[in-house]
């Protein structure tokens, strides 16, 4: 779009400016917005950023498409009127208690308040007190300081594809909320916190862990180390106005030290780790030809997106633990080890840009007897608080090196934080691996670079020619899967990052979260690698040493125990995750159990999982196929049950005992020996 607009009397070239808005902010005018954002969709729900159009009236700018000769005024007494109102009506409908909120300083609600000089609101508060939601490892949900503005709802649906949360009920009624008003522990939230990230109250913020980090720092009986993810170093950089990856990292450690931590760590290392244990993993299937493309396992929301909505390629996951597992597992061993540590006193705290990191870390596949192998995990938001609340001004301290051995990284650790990192570390590993003594093995990868959602690449090395795709953000992953299962595409390597942009976008780094600030941080992040003597993740010293004194080789029988793990299928009903079936070879009875409405409110729910509790009590859950499903259309007769060809009404789970030991259980046995005959 060409031309020019007068915006308060000065004219202003529309320059391609898909919006009204977009002008006025070229022109160096900041209209305010709560519900705007350049990367999803328009909305136009807030009214904050209204103006005057000559021969128009009162028009939203950012649902209005810019045409050559407008005449706008963007603080006329009308406007500026309207937009108080606006803001004192959202303040109405908004529980404050601004002191102790997790957006307290960095809340859009407060901050426009200041700014258009809101001092009193002259409507009634609301009375009623929603509860808040805690429940899950990572992410809080308070409905009472929802303002409506429904950034969550698109970032969702539209950039993360899931669309666990929606507007519900009407007029006054209305608010935000997972379906039937369920928890977010409850629903298929993959906890990345994209939607705390636009945010722009404390109505969605991170569940906070430094209270209890700083128990364990003030605990005499217990070592307490840290790691620090890639990606922290460049928000950090960029929160203290710190000039270099490195040298913010440096300042850093020095902080982490002083704070109390006794051993500061790189997840760096458990990268470099990651590249080599992962790209042996893939030569393997390249060689026996299976389980291809080979997905990462490194973003515990892609792994857990998988479970949930794609379990059929679970096994085309990287048995890889993350590197903060894998940091978690290899510390807690090494300690133990050569540091006379008892693995329950040695206590691990990661710092991620990541809230999905606090979900992982509390999965139950990585703990041993209990005892998790890493106890607490810090967002960049976090550790900045804590600097904050030690009084710690970062700027000026000296930096200070990390220690050995898991101090140490090669650059291709450094870019995970980035999206493209993996495959480019993987693929560095390979091309050195098939010209180990050129000097000219190339270093760098740029075709995967960059902060586009979905990128491809074909890579040849030697006389192999390896398909790439790498993704960010969970809605292209989606549209990927479902090109892979057509059969219109086909790739060797697939990387992907549930954040756009990588770790660097992570729901847990420091707002601003935009697309400006993560290009920043991808720049320092290659700075950083640039800068590092060291570009191959087989080159680092200390991994070399670490085979050799404990795992041996890449993918032996102790790295796999230390480093690897495997994921099952999550099939969410009312908020549990069941199980449905169990692995075993032979014939199965089919038993599905309706979640429709109506036998789902007469308790199906319930009737399904103490069926396969009993199925497990006889010993047959391996001979039984549960299901659950939409609708036998039998809904007066609910909750239904089939079991094989046969429907059966009213089995509501008072009567579980007696319809399993009379109707399951014999059809499970009928398969049972069904089978030893046919043996």
């Amino acid at each position: 779009m060409e031309g020019y607009i007068t915006i308060d009397g000065v004219q202003t070239p529309i320059n391609g400016c898909k919006n009204l808005l977009e002008v006025i902010r070229a022109s160096g005018i900041e209209l305010p917005t709560f519900c705007y954002h350049s990367e999803l969709s328009v909305y136009g729900a807030c009214r904050m950023c209204i103006v005057d159009i000559d021969g128009r009236g009162i028009q939203a700018s950012c649902s209005t498409p810019p045409e050559d000769g407008m005449v706008v005024r963007t603080h006329t007494e009308q406007v500026m009127r309207i937009r108080r109102m606006a803001l004192e009506l959202l303040l109405a409908n908004h529980h404050g208690n601004c002191q102790t909120c997790g957006k307290n300083t960095r809340c859009k609600l407060q901050d426009l308040a200041q700014k258009l000089g809101v001092k009193n609101v002259r409507f009634d508060e609301l009375n009623d007190v929603l509860p808040i939601d805690d429940t899950n490892q990572s992410l809080m949900r308070d409905p009472n300081k929802c303002i409506l503005c429904g950034d969550c709802v698109r970032m969702c649906k539209e950039v993360q594809g899931i669309g666990v949360l929606d507007f519900v009920g009407r007029g006054s009624d209305v608010r935000v909320s997972p379906a039937f008003g369920k928890n977010l522990k409850d629903v298929e939230c993959v906890y990345c916190g994209q939607c705390a990230s636009v945010c722009p109250t404390g109505a969605l913020t991170i569940k906070s862990q430094t209270d209890q980090v700083w128990k364990a720092i003030n605990d005499p009986t217990k070592t307490v180390i840290v790691q620090v993810a890639p990606a922290v170093r460049a928000a950090i950089a960029q929160a203290y106005g710190i000039t270099g990856g490195e040298h913010a990292m440096g300042k850093t450690v020095t902080a982490l030290r002083r704070i109390g931590f006794e051993k500061v760590y790189d997840t760096s290392f458990t990268a470099d780790l990651t590249t080599v244990e992962e790209a042996t993993e893939f030569l393997g299937r390249v060689a026996k030809g299976e389980k291809l493309p080979q997905f990462t396992s490194c973003c515990p929301a892609w792994v857990k997106f998988v479970e949930q909505f794609y379990p059929g390629y679970l096994s085309n996951l990287s048995s890889c633990k993350s590197p903060q597992q894998m940091f978690g597992s290899l510390a807690k061993q090494y300690f133990a080890d050569n540091e006379s540590v008892e693995r329950e006193s040695l206590y691990v705290v990661s710092v991620m840009p990541c809230t999905a990191k606090k979900f992982e870390a509390d999965r139950p596949e990585f703990a041993v007897e209990g005892d998790p192998d890493v106890n607490a995990v810090i967002s960049t938001q976090e550790l900045i608080s804590m600097i904050d609340e030690a009084g710690i001004r970062v700027a000026d301290l000296p930096p200070e090196s990390m220690d050995l051995p898991f101090g140490f990284k090669t650059g291709a650790g450094i870019i995970f934080g980035t999206s493209g990192g993996v495959a480019e570390a993987v693929l560095r590993l390979a091309a050195a691996a098939e010209k180990p003594t050129s000097k000219t093995a190339p270093i760098e990868f740029r075709e995967v670079r960059g902060l586009e959602g979905l990128k491809e690449a074909s890579v040849t090395l030697g006389d192999k020619t390896i398909r790439l795709a790498v993704l960010s953000g969970l809605a292209n992953a989606r549209e990927v899967l479902e090109r892979i299962q057509s059969g219109e595409a086909e790739y060797d390597i697939v990387e992907v990052m549930a954040c756009r942009g990588g770790c660097i976008g992570g729901g847990g780094q420091p707002l601003p979260n935009d697309m400006q600030a993560r290009e920043e941080r991808k720049r320092t992040l290659y700075d950083c690698d640039a800068i590092l003597p060291l570009h191959n993740a087989a080159d680092n010293p200390y991994i070399k040493e670490c085979y050799e004194k404990l795992l041996q080789k890449p993918n032996s029988a102790i790295a796999h125990k230390l480093l690897h793990t495997g994921y099952r299928s999550r099939r969410r009903i009312q908020g549990e995750d069941l199980e449905l079936t169990e692995e075993q070879t032979g014939p199965k009875t089919p038993v599905s159990v309706c979640i429709g409405t109506n036998c789902y409110l007469r308790g199906s729910y319930d009737t399904l999982r103490r069926l396969i509790d009993k199925a497990r009590e006889s010993g047959l859950a391996g001979k039984i196929d549960f299901r659950a499903t939409f609708c036998f259309e039998k809904c007066k007769a609910s909750p239904n049950v089939q079991v094989g060809e046969t429907i059966y009404g009213g089995i509501t789970p008072d009567k579980i005992d007696e319809f399993f030991e009379n109707t399951i259980k014999p059809a499970a046995q009928g398969a049972v020996k069904a089978e030893t005959l046919e043996v």
